[in-house]
């Protein structure tokens, strides 16, 4: 992964979970920074984050940012 693209996401999800937006984030976040390294938990986020935007620009839709939340969700409840 481009390293300006790792870190650009890093601070969209600080970003994200310090006003709760997209609603719910910040809690799956602190659901998985319960079981795991803050870190880790990020990059969970990240994974999801990165995978809700490609899914978005390649079927040429805005963000579906429920979906993005429910995806964090599910991998929260399998670690």
């Amino acid at each position: 992964m481009n390293p300006f693209l790792h870190l650009s996401l890093h601070l969209a999800i600080h970003e994200q979970v310090s006003i709760d937006q997209p609603p719910g984030i910040r809690l799956a976040f602190d659901q998985l920074r319960a079981r795991m390294d803050p870190h880790d938990a990020e990059h969970v986020l990240l994974d999801c984050l990165g995978e809700t935007i490609w899914r978005a620009q390649s079927q040429g839709q805005p963000m579906d940012a429920m979906a993005y939340v429910d995806a964090v969700k599910r991998k929260a409840s399998l670690i």
